[in-house]
C-alpha cells in the first residue's frame, strides 16, 4: 500500500444506535491499532467458545438453560467473527492490484 493510499476499514464496534463505525486512513495509527487489538481479542473469545461448547456438548448433564445461555454466547461470537472477516476481506481486496494496476474499491460490508 502506498503512503498516499487511504483505505475504509469497518472496526470491530458500532455506534450506540448499533450502525456500523468506518474509520479512513492508511491502517498504521492509533485506531487501527486499537481495532486489531479488539478483533485478535474477539476471535479469541470465539475459540475459547468453541472449546467450551465441545465440552458442554459431550456433557449429558448440562441442562437446557445452559445451553441456550452458550447459544447466545456463540452466536454473539459468530457476529463479531463474521465482521473481523468481513473487515479483513475488505482490505485485502482493496490492496490487490486490478487491471489498471490499482487496488479495487471494495468497501467493507458491501
Amino acid at each position: 500500500m502506498s503512503e498516499s493510499q487511504t483505505t475504509v476499514r469497518l472496526l470491530p464496534w458500532s455506534t450506540p444506535d448499533g450502525n456500523p463505525c468506518f474509520l479512513a486512513g492508511d491502517g498504521s495509527g492509533y485506531v487501527s491499532r486499537v481495532a486489531d487489538s479488539i478483533e485478535t481479542m474477539q476471535l479469541d473469545v470465539a475459540d475459547d467458545l468453541l472449546g467450551h461448547a465441545d465440552d458442554m456438548l459431550a456433557d449429558s448433564k448440562v441442562t437446557a438453560r445452559e445451553l441456550r445461555f452458550l447459544a447466545a454466547e456463540l452466536t454473539a461470537a459468530l457476529r463479531d467473527t463474521r465482521r473481523v472477516a468481513v473487515s479483513r476481506g475488505a482490505r485485502l481486496a482493496s490492496s490487490v492490484p486490478g487491471p489498471e494496476g490499482h487496488g479495487n474499491d471494495a468497501r467493507a460490508g458491501e
